[in-house]
């Protein structure tokens, strides 16, 4: 019960962006039992029981925090394969400790292959770029290599992909659209979407999601910010 109002609680504080068409509640589809692994900065919820050693796991995005695919790591025994191109991401990750099963990829995805301009966030304390224009830190752009999904998979000898975490700062949508475009399917799909920048706007996501469901997936769980999504595909949930 308390969490029934809290649940309330959490959308009421949203109203206003939803009544300044800044927002948009977005229903779910199909219920399941589903765990939420990392920091509370970093967490993702997935369906477990649509995951074992042998799955492979694709994580984009992944800044300095790994908690998400550390403990996907520990609870399932599987393998990572997390990709981020930023070189401030990549110098932290190389100095931590970490298991075989962690396999950083120093490119990152997009709807393109080659080289791509990163932005950089205007506070210098945060680490996330963009390949979105962004006019206050143009100057301080840089390139950086990127690959499409399908590109990937080629690349890494993999058929199917059971789950897919994706935090790209805003090139998601374009991603999601190759993704369809290539007939790409992955079992699970976790996406966090930008519709709060300016040069995104919420329509974006309500478009993408639309597409998403008529590609055959459901929608198993919304964070209380409505950003963070996580999508089964009808074709592995027996629906």
């Amino acid at each position: 019960m308390l969490q029934f109002f809290r649940s309330l609680f959490e959308k009421f504080l949203r109203i206003p962006k939803v009544v300044r068409g800044k927002d948009k509640f977005i229903k779910v589809d199909y219920e399941c039992e589903h765990i939420t692994l990392g920091n509370s900065g970093a967490a993702w919820t997935i369906c477990p029981h649509f995951l074992n050693e042998d799955s492979v796991v694709y994580s984009f995005g992944i800044g300095y925090d790994i908690s998400f695919d550390l403990e996907i790591i520990n609870c399932f025994d599987l393998g990572v394969y997390a990709f981020d191109p930023t070189p401030k991401s990549v110098e932290w990750v190389k100095k931590q400790n970490l298991p075989k099963q962690f396999v950083l990829k120093e490119y990152g995805l997009a709807h393109f292959d080659g080289k791509a301009k990163f932005h950089p966030p205007e506070n210098p304390e945060y680490i996330s770029a963009t390949l979105l224009e962004r006019s206050q830190t143009e100057d301080e752009a840089y390139k950086v290599e990127v690959k499409t999904l399908k590109t990937i998979m080629t690349e890494l000898g993999h058929e199917q992909i059971n789950l897919l975490k994706m935090d790209v700062e805003g090139a998601e949508y374009d991603i999601i659209d190759n993704m369809i475009e290539s007939k790409i399917r992955p079992a699970q799909l976790l996406v966090e979407f930008h519709h709060r920048f300016d040069n995104v706007g919420i329509n974006k996501t309500t478009d993408i999601v639309r597409k998403l469901r008529e590609y055959g997936y459901l929608i198993f769980y919304i964070s209380k910010t409505g950003e963070e999504i996580s999508f089964i595909s009808k074709e592995f949930s027996g629906f």
